[in-house]
């Protein structure tokens, strides 16, 4: 193996947490030439704790003997990630900025660079097993080992010269493995605690950050039957299948001390009013098909047989939100459209518009391969 790299760059995307440090322990070990980043997206410390996952980072990288670098993202991250979920959030919607960051920052703009200072890879910290397939000319995204960890669903954007050069070497490994891993080669961030949340958010609210951004409105929240029972925010502040809305639900059920909890059903933008209906598996928080729109396909290789005259008609697993259970579903539609339809098996609640619709197909082993995606419009 080592005769094979070694003379192979690679650039390891270095967030200051245990995966990518494991990450970039184990190509060191096969026999890369290994350089350590730290991509710096956000400089509001007060948010996101950067100088302290930089510190981190640098720290394994002594630990490793590899270079290290700080490469300044910020400009293009706020154009590219901030921006768009701000403005998603302006229209109602509810974005996936983390996607984004992986296609156009992470295998994108550090992508980019890394090759034009001579690195043959770029190399991540997630959890998601990347497979060449020779007999098709093709690279294919398999879930992780970890099931419970597995990213491939903030992946769905890329394309085939990105997975190419991309290199994930923890996706064979279960994170217990990779931090006992960590543990035993002495990398000090070995019991660091897992980031959670938006990438650049860390713990603050979605709803504390977008304030600064977007003006409270006062409007309405009304029962099933359009009755007033309450007063929200701004309905772009909330997002389909929310709870917690400010309003108590014996508002609807007259005080009695036995209710169900209210959910957002749906949102009227223009006129800002919120629609709550009680119980989590009320009929009206289930849809059986969305409209998709952005949609990408990793390789039309993988779905040839479902494709005539440039319409798709094919059955595929899906996810509407990350860590949900995967449940089937028909993709249909011209491909040369803007659109498509996404017909569930069976209806699905929670399906909020603005997030990703992730298609997969069974693998092997009773692992799934990640195929696509789109926009729920």
């Amino acid at each position: 193996m080592k005769n094979n790299v070694s003379k192979k760059l690679v650039v390891v995307g270095m967030s200051g947490g245990v995966d990518s440090s494991v990450a970039s322990l184990l190509l060191k070990k096969r026999g890369y030439k290994v350089i350590g980043v730290f991509i710096r997206s956000w400089s509001d410390s007060t948010i996101c704790p950067w100088e302290k996952d930089s510190e981190d980072a640098r720290r394994v990288a002594e630990k490793l003997d590899i270079p290290f670098y700080v490469w300044d993202f910020e400009k293009e991250y706020k154009r590219e990630v901030v921006d768009y979920m701000i403005n998603t959030y302006k229209k109602g919607l509810t974005p996936n900025p983390d996607v984004l960051c992986n296609s156009q920052i992470k295998f994108g703009l550090f992508l980019e660079k890394a090759l034009e200072i001579g690195a043959d890879f770029v190399a991540t910290g997630h959890y998601v097993r990347k497979i060449e397939d020779k007999k098709r000319g093709i690279f294919r995204l398999i879930q992780a080992k970890d099931l419970n960890k597995d990213q491939s669903y903030f992946l769905w954007r890329l394309n085939q010269k990105q997975i190419s050069r991309a290199l994930f070497p923890i996706g064979d490994y279960l994170k217990s493995e990779v931090r006992e891993m960590a543990k035993k080669a002495g990398l000090p961030v070995f019991n660091k605690k897992d980031s959670q949340g938006i990438c650049f958010l860390g713990k603050v609210p979605v709803f504390d950050f977008l304030k600064k951004y977007i003006k409270e409105k006062e409007g309405d929240v009304l029962d099933p039957e359009g009755k007033k029972i309450g007063t929200h925010r701004g309905v772009w502040f909330y997002t389909i299948g929310q709870r917690h809305i400010g309003v108590p639900a014996g508002n609807l059920f007259k005080g009695k001390k036995e209710h169900e909890p209210l959910y957002v059903f749906k949102k009227d933008v223009k006129k800002n009013i919120l629609f709550v209906a009680p119980g989590e598996n009320n009929p009206l928080l289930y849809k059986s098909k969305v409209k998709i729109k952005d949609f990408n396909f990793l390789n039309k290789e993988l779905i040839k047989n479902y494709i005539k005259n440039n319409k798709i008609e094919m059955p595929v697993f899906v996810r509407v939100r990350y860590r949900q259970p995967l449940f089937t579903a028909k993709i249909s539609g011209k491909l040369n459209s803007k659109k498509l339809d996404l017909i569930f098996n069976e209806s699905q609640k929670f399906v909020a518009e603005g997030q990703s619709a992730v298609f997969y197909l069974p693998y092997k082993n009773n692992f799934f391969e990640l195929i696509g995606g789109g926009v729920i419009e």
